[in-house]
């Protein structure tokens, strides 16, 4: 079982991203306050886990948090401030969503700070901190949802399966059909 949050205060905040290593769609974070009586016995990083207990999880993380915010940030503003920073900025968006945050634990160990609140980044924080866990479930099942969605527009590169991540077959694609609208073109090895 997981720690509930960092700090103990009623109002922390977990953030986490996802999508930051793909060549198409956007990255996408997440920012959830649980309540301090929250537990949940399978709540892990979301990459420890199946799509069907991402899929269950998402409702219960959705229907008991205090509060949570989702946000996208596009392949254009990825090329034009980079990734580590488009990842931040996501995390921040998704912050601002809440009503009310006292301390900010992060996944991962680069942040910079948003409205002077408090913050901690926790590398692999996903599997250390309930808080963290369910952010990332927030931000990859929103992002898969998203790349399921676009999928339809351009089967070719398979991004219901590969989430637009540089597996064989995506890159293959890219080789083949070029690129489209939502592939990150600041990613010079796209096809390589």
């Amino acid at each position: 079982m997981l720690d509930l949050n960092v700090s103990n205060l009623e109002f922390e905040c977990g953030t986490d991203e996802a999508g930051r290593g793909c060549l198409a769609g956007p990255v996408t974070a997440a920012a959830v306050i649980l309540p301090l009586d929250f537990s949940n016995h399978i709540l892990n990083d979301s990459k420890q886990l199946s799509h069907s207990k991402r899929t269950i999880l998402r409702p219960i993380i959705e229907t008991q948090a205090v509060s949570y915010g989702v946000t996208h940030i596009f392949p254009e503003k990825i090329d034009n401030i980079n990734i580590l920073n488009a990842s931040i900025l996501a995390m921040h968006q998704a912050i601002s969503k809440l009503a009310k945050v006292e301390f900010i634990s992060v996944d991962g160990n680069r942040f910079k700070t948003y409205k002077e609140i408090p913050h901690q980044t926790v590398i692999k924080g996903d599997g250390k901190y309930q808080n963290i866990a369910a952010a990332s479930i927030l931000a990859k099942t929103y992002r898969d949802a998203y790349m399921e969605k676009i999928h339809e527009e351009f089967p070719m590169y398979n991004w219901k399966q590969n989430k637009g991540y540089p597996t064989k077959e995506h890159r293959e694609a890219i080789r083949k059909y070029g690129t489209t609208k939502y592939h990150r073109l600041s990613f010079r090895l796209l096809a390589e």
